[in-house]
């Protein structure tokens, strides 16, 4: 397949889910449910690209540095820390984890 056609028919398929959304009806958007979904989806699909991202290697179920530094902001979110000081937090101990295991 030529890499042309490839973009070609991904630019349409983009221009056509868009065009979707705005053909939707407003009273449908308006449902409570419809509104429930469009607040929790962003959350659950962020979610899950962290967790594949930290936890898989390939098809492969990876526990290394990566998970030490998600763990390491998780506590410093239950902590209440700012925003930047919660990323920070997870670079430093995972650079420290990656260091200490070489």
């Amino acid at each position: 397949m030529n890499v042309w056609i490839a973009i070609a028919l991904t630019a349409l398929g983009c221009y056509a889910v868009k065009l979707a959304g705005l053909l939707v009806p407003a009273g449908a958007l308006e449902r409570p449910v419809v509104r429930r979904l469009a607040a929790l989806l962003p959350v659950a699909l962020l979610a899950a690209l962290t967790a594949q991202q930290t936890f898989a290697e390939g098809h492969a179920l990876m526990l290394d540095a990566r998970a030490a530094g998600v763990a390491a902001a998780a506590v410093a979110l239950l902590l209440r820390a700012p925003f930047l000081l919660v990323v920070t937090v997870a670079v430093v101990v995972t650079a420290g984890v990656r260091a200490v295991a070489g």
